[in-house]
């Protein structure tokens, strides 16, 4: 008899609340660090700070990644619904991020304006939008993935789409660090290697979709 499943609404709700809540604190963090060092406006280049202030920052988001993570664990049961509530609260998370800036300090004035997204383990560049995509295609996937389960079709990835998705990820992360050295060096990014990110996000997301074919039913 095939199982009755339902899609677990309650967690989604607090993965979403969650991250709005996480999306604050840091957002908070920023508007107080940027009263400090950038009272005129956040803009490149960088200033330099103290490396104690650094390592504080990289201890930060190192702490944010595996609070994320957490509610990602413990939303779920097998390790791709919990990959999957991750990757929700990671990308629920960076876009309310943005938006608080928004609020709060009327920042970005555009989607195009540069920022430093992480820092680890070099400081990572680019445009908002480029973040703000990647986040929709987390959301969009831990969605599938979790309605899929729901449904009694859970997606069952092969070893090579993992690796390939892997790959996607870091051709993504390395057109994030082409402005690495540039910006350490005070300088200014000027170019976005919008090709490198396609690239990435052509391949990551079109592996997935390839993985959704594979047909695996739970029964009781």
């Amino acid at each position: 008899m095939e199982s009755k499943l339902k899609f677990p609404a309650a967690k989604l709700l607090f993965i979403i609340i969650f991250s709005i809540a996480m999306a604050f604190m840091e957002a908070a963090i920023v508007v107080y660090l940027r009263q400090l060092y950038y009272p005129g406006g956040f803009s490149f280049p960088l200033k330099i700070i103290p490396l104690k202030i650094y390592l504080v920052e990289i201890g930060r988001e190192a702490a944010t990644l595996i609070m994320l993570a957490a509610v990602g664990w413990f939303s779920a049961k097998s390790f791709l619904s919990r990959f999957a509530g991750f990757v929700m609260a990671f990308g629920i998370w960076d876009i309310f991020y943005y938006v608080f800036l928004k609020i709060m300090l009327n920042w970005p004035a555009g989607m195009m304006d540069w920022d430093i997204l992480f820092l680890i383990p070099l400081p990572w560049v680019g445009p908002v939008l480029a973040p703000v995509i990647v986040s929709i295609a987390l959301i969009g996937t831990g969605l599938v993935i979790w309605a899929r389960q729901s449904q009694g079709r859970p997606i069952v990835p092969a070893s090579w789409h993992w690796l390939l998705e892997i790959l996607a990820g870091l051709i993504i992360i390395w057109s994030f660090l082409t402005n690495a050295k540039s910006v350490m060096q005070q300088g200014v990014p000027v170019h976005f290697h919008w090709e490198l990110f396609c690239v990435g996000m052509v391949l990551g997301v079109s592996v997935f979709v390839r993985s959704m074919k594979n047909k695996q039913r739970i029964y009781a």
